[in-house]
């Protein structure tokens, strides 16, 4: 579904991504873990457009993303919740959620949508006319998602999901993303700092170590790798 083939970018001179390559079959989940400043969110951050390649390729069903700008690869049906959530304060829950499905233009799949949503998050439906500043860290990743969602994506780009929140919610929260996936087939693409979490969340995985891929094997191989247990599962 989803190909990198010796990816390259930078932040000016400094070079973020060094070849990178990652596969995301349709209808997996696949996680990219790593230390801080690893490159994982630059590869999401790659994928939804808001960075370009400077080498390599990037393809989604067999289409050149690189040449596309980001609203036409949301269009594609690649929608990427950002780390920090990035919902729009001022407005009310239900505003944040139709501002995601602006180009969905038939009614009844807005709706239908929406219901999902308040099907997979209830404590968005309650907080519905709440303005979304006034939600805690953890019912504002639910709505970030639940914004993503709005759009029927193809894949979800999902970064650091767990950032700031507290354990209960981000068990409920993995436990959507989990039913996101069986549910609605939607393929997901996660960076999650929480590495054992994830890991038991997806089918396969990539570890990266500044801006390479070190590793890539099954999420349960992952697991049980020694190299991956003392780095980064405690």
């Amino acid at each position: 579904m989803l190909t990198l083939d010796g990816v390259d970018v930078f932040y000016g001179r400094v070079q973020a991504l060094h070849g990178l390559s990652i596969r995301v079959e349709q209808g997996e989940i696949v996680t990219l873990i790593g230390a801080n400043g690893a490159g994982k969110s630059t590869t999401l951050r790659t994928v939804s457009g808001l960075l370009r390649l400077a080498a390599g390729r990037m393809r989604f069903d067999g289409e050149d993303l690189a040449r596309l700008q980001s609203h036409e690869i949301v269009a594609r049906g690649l929608c990427h919740v950002p780390e920090g959530r990035r919902i729009f304060t001022g407005l009310t829950v239900r505003e944040n959620l139709d501002m995601g499905a602006y180009r969905v233009r038939d009614a009844a799949k807005r709706s239908g949508n929406l219901e999902r949503v308040f099907a997979l998050f209830p404590r968005l439906k309650e907080r519905m006319h709440q303005s979304g500043g006034t939600l805690s860290g953890g019912e504002q990743q639910m709505l970030a998602i639940g914004r993503a969602l709005m759009s029927s994506p193809r894949l979800l780009l999902l970064d650091e999901p767990s950032l700031g929140i507290a354990p209960l919610l981000v068990q409920e929260i993995f436990r959507e993303i989990g039913r996101v996936n069986r549910e609605d087939g939607t393929t997901i693409l996660l960076v999650e700092q929480n590495a054992n979490m994830a890991l038991r969340l997806a089918d396969r995985g990539y570890v990266l170590e500044t801006g390479r891929i070190v590793l890539e094997d099954s999420a349960p191989a992952l697991l049980e790798n020694p190299q991956v247990r003392e780095a980064y599962l405690g």
